[in-house]
């Protein structure tokens, strides 16, 4: 939902330049095959890797649409074990790339990736971050804001304004509350 705000209503109405960076949960939360939630991990990893591989060979322009039919066939269709190789291709992209999905050789730059995200937001925190630099020109970062639905355009500009502000308080940390309901993904982009 977070993606969803930034890139529908706060990007064009604050001319954002968005580089999607990964996060892997698997790696995050250090989890096992013993684990409940591994397989939903692993899975997401397995497409991390191949947005690596991607961007690697492509750059950064390709990563977002692939993004963001991942997040379709999830969240939209309720797929969560869709065919990588189909998801590629909706976008355009080379169908060789699922390759990518099985090769731990993308471990590492997903984790140095990751680690820069980390390193502005937290140890105690999860995904979404988002970084860009304050009004000193120094790169912090955030994690959230989390959101279940994203809000009327008026809203979602006064939340990012105010995130924007914030990031530029010193010794401002956190604002956090119970979340009491489900997302609601809205129609499918």
């Amino acid at each position: 939902m977070t993606a969803r705000w930034v890139v529908d209503e706060v990007a064009p109405a604050r001319d954002l330049n968005i580089t999607w960076q990964p996060i892997s949960l698997l790696f995050k939360n250090d989890v096992g095959p013993d684990h409940e939630r591994y397989d939903v991990y692993f899975s997401t990893h397995r497409m991390l890797r191949v947005m690596e591989a991607v961007r690697d060979a492509e750059g950064d322009g390709p990563i977002f649409d692939l993004y963001w039919e991942y997040g379709r066939r999830i969240h939209h269709d309720k797929d969560r074990d869709f065919d990588i190789a189909d998801a590629l291709t909706a976008v355009g992209l080379d169908t060789a790339y699922a390759a990518a999905a099985d090769n731990e050789s993308w471990d590492d730059i997903i984790r140095k990736r990751q680690a820069i995200g980390i390193e502005l937001a937290g140890e105690d925190i999860g995904t979404p971050i988002i970084a860009f630099d304050d009004r000193n020109g120094v790169k912090q970062g955030y994690f959230g804001p989390v959101i279940t639905r994203v809000p009327p355009t008026e809203d979602s500009l006064a939340m990012w304004d105010a995130m924007v502000a914030m990031m530029n308080v010193q010794g401002f940390w956190e604002l956090k509350r119970t979340r009491t309901e489900r997302p609601e993904f809205g129609d499918r982009p």
